[in-house]
């Protein structure tokens, strides 16, 4: 009990208030950033902290600053003269130490893995090697663990045991690692305990901070550390600008980059080569490739001389756009104003970017200029001049940059020979790619998956997807093991070859070796069974699949009740539907629309009417295609009053303006002109241009039928609504009228032409 209430009184005792500690800056040396915080909101990521929370992993802390939405200020310091003597202290930083060879540290990373089984007994193993342990063991615990998260939860389980805490090293550690991910949050709560345990805090923690929130997308939240650092005393440095520039590149916001590069410089802080490298990069990525040659000539005045990052970022740009004659002369460029002259990794350089964009006769110009300076190019260089050569379909030249590697003692290795499997089946050569196999087994390089799926696919795409199977199915013969790419490439082209049975066996046998594929895969294969009018073997394999663990989702069912309503089987899509609200799959407005239209097609209306009226009440929106089903169906069988009611309701969830025009003419198309002319005042109430044409459309529907007169009434409500008719049209009608015996309708129909200032064509 004692050693209990000690405990409770050292962690429930209140702790003095920090006091800042550092230079307050004056209201000039302030720097405003609100417009970034203004627009850029945060995105939201998985918050896995909360889940560790509620697990008993970490504490609740007290908050570091204030994160209202109110102006965040910058305070960048006159480093060089008005902090000298008044910033922390910093302690010089311990040299990383690697310990993960140490068989205490060993031993503890195999008790964390087991933490899916803790008991007591492994809990007090743990906590035993916790005290043997020292700050550089401990740090490379944590550096030990794939998973970040699984690290964060160890640091938390270890700052709560009983006469323990950690050494600054390990919450620099523990920043640094989250500083790779995006659990900002996470890095956000180990720097409030760095506060509250009064651990020093460096510009650079801030740093790891900063770049957590701009791996999570949380611009606005990044810029915030900032305005937090000011306040917690810690004096700004070059590292945390040079980070701020960073994530405010990475953002895309090149302009307040530069603006910040210039408070920088007037409160003192000089920027360095990784400053303007960071610049150079903004410029390029927003296309402004003259802008950063310019900053790159402009840096010996600034007193900081470029370096050979800040050249290879403008001839990566060249080299994406092709514009080899601009990489020559900045290579030149390079060696007479800065003396910087290209090496075996500038080529190397050149030959990769070149490649990888597609260009490469201008990467094998650079390796045949690397080999006339002596430069050795490895096999990698060659290997991705032999990838670009490949994807272009040009396999002579190829061959023969093969033929040239194996001339200088570069062994192709699977990588290469996979390359030219590839580009042999895509240009359609597979007895090349066959005699290319059977090469590399006469040499000993072994296939690899990639390899097999290579071919298997280029078989797949000349229509020989049997013999893909078959090659497939001798997989454990030839000693190598197909994927989940292997398997779909060939489901595929069976699929294409209207091979439906055996695509479908063969899914069946990748769901057998622990593969699953993807609901747009499944739903390809059922869509096709429909499509043949097999809907009654699309649910049988839908269902097959999902009780082999696969997922199955809406659309999968959706396309199945397709394929019934489309066989006219009603009642087994009816039962399918109810199907989905018994497994938890809801269905959408896709999945109603299809059955309302299946349940119009056969005079259903009232069951149609509930299905709509449960979609509407579910809280989903119609579509503009929902709208033009049920107007469709509704209007062939002329039911337009409980069409009228059903579109009152739809309107009240989705406006859609359009949608008494889409009704008129649908009834006029199906020949209802007398329910048409009924609705004609819904559209006349906005007479708009859309509206006209609608009108248009009654009229000549009218005049069809011989009805000039009813056209004429159409035209007056037109004008009385200052909608002006189509004068032709209305010519027309008037001819119509006057042929009819109706000579005063028709000679009135034109004077109200003339009465709105309009001339009649005849006597233009």
């Amino acid at each position: 009990m004692f050693a209990k209430a000690v405990r409770w009184m050292a962690v429930k005792k209140p702790r003095p208030k920090m006091k800042p500690m550092g230079l307050q800056m004056p209201p000039e040396l302030m720097y405003t950033i609100i417009d970034i915080a203004k627009e850029d909101g945060d995105h939201t990521i998985s918050d896995t902290c909360d889940r560790l929370k509620n697990a008993g992993h970490m504490e609740d802390e007290e908050p570091l600053g204030e994160e209202r939405d109110e102006p965040v200020h910058l305070a960048v310091s006159n480093y060089c003269d008005q902090t000298q003597g008044h910033k922390k202290d910093e302690e010089p930083l311990e040299e990383v130490r690697d310990e993960s060879g140490n068989p205490m540290v060993r031993e503890t990373c195999r008790l964390i893995g087991l933490r899916h089984i803790w008991n007591k007994k492994l809990e007090g193993e743990l906590r035993h090697l916790l005290r043997s342990l020292n700050p550089h063991q401990l740090s490379s615990v944590l550096r030990s663990q794939s998973d970040e998260r699984v690290a964060m939860s160890f640091f938390y389980w270890a700052d709560r045991q009983w006469k323990y805490r950690h050494a600054p090293q390990v919450y620099y550690t523990m920043l640094e690692l989250l500083s790779k991910t995006k659990l900002c949050q996470s890095a956000k709560r180990v720097l409030r305990l760095m506060i509250r345990r009064r651990i020093d805090r460096r510009p650079l923690d801030f740093c790891h901070l900063m770049v957590a929130y701009s791996r999570a997308g949380k611009l606005r939240s990044a810029m915030r550390v900032l305005n937090l650092m000011q306040k917690d005393g810690c004096g700004a440095d070059l590292s945390i600008c040079n980070t701020a520039i960073h994530v405010l590149i990475k953002a895309g916001r090149l302009e307040k980059a530069l603006r910040f590069l210039d408070r920088m410089q007037r409160v003192g802080i000089t920027p360095d080569v990784i400053s303007y490298n960071c610049l150079i990069k903004g410029f390029c990525n927003a296309n402004r490739v003259e802008d950063a040659l310019k900053m790159i000539r402009e840096m010996p005045i600034k007193g900081c001389s470029p370096d050979k990052i800040s050249y290879y970022t403008v001839i990566s740009f060249f080299c994406k756009e092709k514009r080899v004659q601009e990489v020559k002369e900045l290579l030149k460029e390079m060696k007479i104003e800065s003396n910087l002259f290209p090496d075996q990794v500038t080529y190397n350089l050149l030959i990769h970017v070149f490649s990888k964009h597609g260009h490469a006769d201008e990467a094998l110009v650079f390796l045949r200029e690397s080999e006339e300076k002596s430069f050795r190019v490895d096999q990698v260089g060659y290997s991705a001049i032999v990838h670009s050569f490949c994807l272009d379909g040009r396999m002579d030249e190829a061959k023969i940059i093969i033929e040239e590697m194996i001339g200088k003692g570069y062994l192709p290795d699977v990588v290469t020979y996979s390359t030219l499997v590839n580009g042999f089946c895509r240009i359609g050569k597979i007895d090349q790619a066959r005699k290319m196999l059977r090469y590399m087994y006469k040499t000993g390089c072994k296939p690899n998956t990639v390899t097999y799926t290579s071919l298997l696919n280029g078989l797949c795409k000349i229509g020989s997807s049997l013999e893909a199977l078959d090659m497939l199915n001798k997989s454990e013969e030839e000693w190598w093991t197909p994927n989940v790419v292997t398997y779909s490439v060939v489901i595929h082209g069976l699929r294409r070859e209207g091979k439906l049975k055996e695509a479908c066996d063969l899914v069946m046998q990748m769901l057998g070796k622990g593969f699953f594929p993807t609901t747009v895969e499944i739903n390809l294969l059922i869509h096709a069974l429909c499509k043949e009018g097999k809907a009654g073997d699309a649910k049988k394999f839908m269902e097959d699949c999902q009780s082999k663990g696969c997922t199955i989702n809406v659309v999968n069912f959706t396309t199945v009740i397709h394929g019934f309503c489309q066989e006219g089987d009603l009642e087994s899509a009816l039962s399918l539907l109810d199907d989905m609200y018994l497994t938890n799959r809801h269905p959408d407005v896709v999945t109603y629309t299809v059955v309302v239209d299946a349940l119009g097609k056969k005079g259903n209306f009232e069951k149609a009417n509930q299905l709509i009226n449960k979609m509407l009440h579910r809280g989903f929106i119609p579509t503009p295609v929902t709208y033009r089903t049920v107007i469709h169906r509704y209007c062939e069988k002329g039911r337009v009053e409980d069409l009228v009611k059903l579109l009152d309701k739809m309107l009240v969830k989705q406006e859609f303006k359009a949608v008494y025009n889409q009704v008129i003419e649908k009834l006029c198309a199906f020949g209802k002109l007398d329910e048409a002319y009924k609705l004609l005042g819904k559209v006349l109430r906005t007479a708009s241009k859309v509206d006209a044409n609608t009108c248009h459309t009654l009229m000549e529907s009218y005049l069809k039928k011989g009805l000039p007169l009813q056209s004429y009434k159409v035209a007056c409500r037109m004008f009385h609504r200052n909608l002006i008719p189509d004068m032709k049209l209305c010519q027309k009608v008037s001819n119509k009228l006057i042929a009819a015996g109706h000579s005063d309708e028709g000679g009135k129909l034109l004077i109200k032409f003339v009465e709105r200032g309009h001339t009649l064509p005849q006597y233009q």
